[in-house]
């Protein structure tokens, strides 16, 4: 059999071609084809989370490889239910979230690589969510330079995207292009599993669960209908004429203009000079001009729109029948907006987007600004991010923090700071988030100063220090942690020029498929040596949460223990005499 890059490659070139693949569901025998798909989610934080069972990625063997490859052949292989929990949204409510068990992920991520070789090459450029080399920057960036005179905004959002998707009319999608019946009615039978809610079975109806590994591809495949309608017929309906018809009363003030410079009057001149800038070049309501464009990020997609209104309110009603008929999804009504882009801003994946319009700003004699794009930070956004830092009316100490070492509170409050500005920075406006600067600042310093019982100012002075930047020296606080024979660990607040910068844009090719390099792990695994014994036998993966987990170093670590934190490695390549051993201390220490 192949091994799995080379399987990966024909599915890529096939569906870069447009053709159909058969006997996807062979593949499921390829041992190295799980190899890959361990290599890819065993250092990720959910592999160490138990589902219904307590398998975890900690015992992972060829041999666990070789029993669900033995199950597949029978087509015998079965899907446990998901645990279910709940995760807060930022509206308060909750999202229901499905934990799968390992050996269900382990098979999720196999069949994920094989769909996603063959449906990548096919998905829509305007396509950003939940690809490679793609995301918010990438789809914001096509709204950015590609936009410029929008004069409505068409805001897409669609009630319970991913709970709603119907597995029938997911299942009739791939059976377009995937000629295989065992591969599709192992997708079936993962999309049916259910899940357990308070150790109570519950039925899986519609939807793909959030949580499994394949569930952002498969709301790709199924959403990739709608990219389909948009480009190949609302856009070609909609879009017409090479250019706006000139504006007759713009050109007549022109030509007289240009008589006053002739006859000399520069005061007359003037005058009809500002005129003109006040008016059009073009006609804006020209019917024989029309522009339709498309952006989706997941299950949010903005569509801008050049022409009347009432198109633009048929544009929607057609969406909405699309998504109703076809894809058995329902447009939010209260959400669904569509926005005038001179007056209103459109809000997307965070930010506002608006069109601008200044006459008085020339740039070589023309108003260069009229009609581009401008993304800006919203005012709430700002305020909710404050929020935190906050309280009486004023920026206030964290307690929780409180008992942790000063390097960490600095790496905590810069993290969270970093983390919105370089999401922020393609904003016109990101200097407003120095209001979230001084905030987070100041609760810092206030959380340092009640930590050390101390005041804001002689923390600031301790920790305050200069750093160059690319625009130039800039004040930002430090904390460092001092290591024996290593060099210090240094944590930083701030230092990020809050300047607009459009190259905060991600401008990435097409995704152009690099062999990489093989997983040190899985090298380690098919050696089948002990690293602990130093014997050749048969092994399995012992594998921690974080390092954090292996205690303090001293005499009383375990040796398995000291070793994994010499390497600093959360996985350690063990015979079975070893692996229960480490257990089986464990199991001691806790007790």
């Amino acid at each position: 059999m192949q091994d799995a890059e080379t399987v990966l490659s024909v599915l890529r070139e096939r569906g870069k071609k447009g053709l159909s693949c058969s006997e996807l569901y062979r593949q499921m025998f390829n041992k190295d084809l799980y190899l890959l798909a361990y290599g890819g989610i065993y250092s990720n934080k959910g592999a160490m989370t138990p589902g219904v069972s307590e398998e975890t990625a900690d015992g992972m063997s060829e041999g666990k490889i070789d029993q669900i490859i033995e199950a597949m052949r029978g087509e015998r292989y079965q899907f446990s239910p998901a645990r279910r929990v709940y995760i807060p949204k930022k509206n308060g409510r909750l999202r229901p979230l499905g934990l799968p068990s390992w050996g269900d992920k382990l098979v999720g991520e196999a069949v994920r690589l094989l769909l996603e070789a063959f449906y990548e090459p096919q998905f829509s450029p305007r396509s950003h969510g939940f690809r490679k080399g793609r995301g918010c920057h990438t789809a914001l960036g096509e709204v950015q330079r590609t936009w410029s005179g929008t004069v409505w905004f068409i805001e897409g959002d669609i009630s319970d995207c991913f709970g709603s998707v119907d597995h029938e009319i997911l299942l009739g999608i791939l059976a377009e292009k995937i000629h295989d019946n065992r591969f599709l009615r192992l997708v079936r039978n993962m999309l049916k599993a259910g899940y357990m809610e308070e150790w109570v079975y519950q039925e899986t109806l519609s939807g793909t669960p959030q949580g499994g590994v394949l569930s952002p591809l498969l709301s790709n495949i199924y959403l990739d209908k709608l990219d389909a309608f948009i480009e190949g017929t609302l856009i070609p309906e909609y879009t017409r004429g090479n250019r706006r018809k000139g504006n007759t009363e713009y050109f007549r003030l022109k030509s007289r203009r240009l008589r006053a410079v002739q006859r000399g009057d520069r005061v007359q001149a003037r005058e009809l000079q500002k005129q003109t800038q006040r008016i059009p070049a073009t006609d804006p309501m020209d019917p024989g001009y029309r522009r339709l464009t498309y952006v989706r990020y997941a299950d949010d997609h903005l569509l801008g729109f050049i022409g009347p209104k009432a198109e633009a309110e048929e544009i929607k009603e057609r969406l909405a029948q699309f998504l109703r008929e076809t894809l058995g999804l329902e447009l939010n009504q209260d959400k669904t907006l569509i926005t005038h882009a001179r007056t209103r801003a459109a809000r997307f994946l965070g930010y506002n987007v608006i069109v601008q319009h200044d006459n008085t700003k020339l740039s070589r004699g023309r108003r260069s600004v009229n009609g581009t794009i401008a993304l800006r930070v919203p005012t709430d956004v700002i305020k909710a991010k404050c929020a935190p830092y906050r309280k009486h009316g004023k920026p206030w100490h964290r307690g929780e923090l409180q008992n942790l070492d000063d390097y960490e509170i600095v790496r905590i409050y810069g993290a969270e700071y970093r983390g919105v500005v370089n999401y922020y920075l393609l904003a016109q406006n990101v200097s407003q988030l120095g209001m979230l600067c001084w905030n987070a600042q100041t609760s810092m310093l206030k959380t340092l100063a009640a930590k050390h019982r101390s005041t804001v100012r002689k923390m600031s002075a301790r920790y305050r220090v200069k750093t160059e930047t690319k625009d130039g020296l800039r004040i930002c606080y430090e904390a460092r942690k001092t290591r024996p024979d290593k060099p210090d660990l240094v944590s930083r607040f701030g230092g990020i020029p809050l300047k607009h910068d459009r190259r905060a844009n991600v401008h990435d090719p097409a995704p152009v498929h690099v062999r990489p390099p093989p997983k040190e792990l899985i090298h380690r695994l098919r050696e089948r040596r002990c690293e602990l014994c130093e014997q050749g036998a048969t092994v399995a993966v012992h594998q921690v949460a974080k390092l954090a987990d292996l205690g303090t170093r001293g005499p009383d670590q375990p040796a398995w223990a000291a070793l994994m934190a010499r390497k600093r490695r959360k996985t350690l390549v063990v015979c079975h005499g070893c692996h229960q051993h480490i257990h089986a201390s464990s199991a001691a220490n806790a007790a």
